[in-house]
């Protein structure tokens, strides 16, 4: 009879919320969590700061003087602001496109090479460590991007439409996984992007370190990637197409806190 009282207890105290079994969304985040302490994107962070103040390039000259939007040198803020139009390109930019033009006027490289080097080789590489630095410089700040000049508006539209475009032979769109609430695939949730998903979703996770492949990703190889995916031709490094989907998923995450450089599965 003691047994089986005992049995009972345990049974009514895995009733209670703190012995309920967890979700696979709620172990996930305790996965993400438990990954967050050394996360190795610090080290692409600390090469990112020294290709931002050596000097390099035909000109040898540093990117101290690259105008990423609020004036020369200035890379606090900069990353929740952009794409943006800059006048001196007469272009809506993303940040690594932006660093191309910078890496150009600059320093002298050439920007249709570094476009054309596969992601995580030679240049291509040190454009992912800016980038991840530039981003970190802006944790935890909320994004707001401009959104008045005609140009911004184009290609928020036009990324837009090329979200919910579907093509390829799966019939597939961007928004085939993250068009509507309460998707998921396998174990990952997938957020919503037509809508703020919240603080350090989608748009505002990245950079992110790639834990399945030991890789640090920007914003274009997360594009490129999700073009595979679809089993779209990939997207040229920078294009219109890739930066318009940036302003359409920056402008709809307006007000989110930036997590990156984060770390994913």
């Amino acid at each position: 009879m003691k047994h089986k009282l005992t049995v009972l207890a345990v049974l009514a105290a895995a009733s209670l919320p703190g012995w309920a079994q967890k979700t696979a969304s709620q172990s996930i985040d305790e996965y993400r969590e438990m990954l967050q302490d050394g996360n190795p994107s610090d080290l692409f962070e600390a090469k990112g700061e020294d290709l931002w103040k050596k000097k390099r390039g035909p000109k040898n000259a540093s990117l101290e003087q690259c105008d990423l939007g609020k004036g020369p040198g200035v890379v606090k803020g900069v990353f929740v602001e952009l794409p943006r139009y800059f006048a001196d390109t007469g272009r809506v930019q993303d940040m690594e496109s932006r660093l191309l033009t910078c890496m150009e006027t600059l320093q002298g490289f050439n920007p249709a090479e570094i476009a054309k080097t596969p992601f995580g080789k030679g240049e291509q590489n040190n454009v992912t460590a800016l980038a991840t630095w530039l981003a970190a410089e802006s944790k935890g700040m909320k994004f707001n991007l401009p959104y008045s000049h005609p140009q911004e508006k184009v290609f928020y539209e036009v990324g837009k439409r090329l979200f919910f475009q579907r093509g390829g032979p799966h019939d597939f769109s961007c928004a085939s996984c993250h068009g509507e609430d309460g998707k998921r695939i396998r174990l990952q949730d997938l957020p919503n992007l037509t809508k703020n998903p919240g603080d350090g979703i989608g748009f505002a996770a990245w950079p992110a370190y790639r834990v399945s492949n030991g890789q640090m990703w920007g914003m274009q190889q997360r594009l490129n990637d999700c073009y595979r995916q679809q089993r779209f031709p990939y997207p040229g490094f920078g294009s219109d197409a890739t930066i318009a989907l940036g302003v359409y998923l920056g402008v709809n995450s307006q007000g989110s806190k930036s997590v990156a450089p984060a770390i994913k599965r």
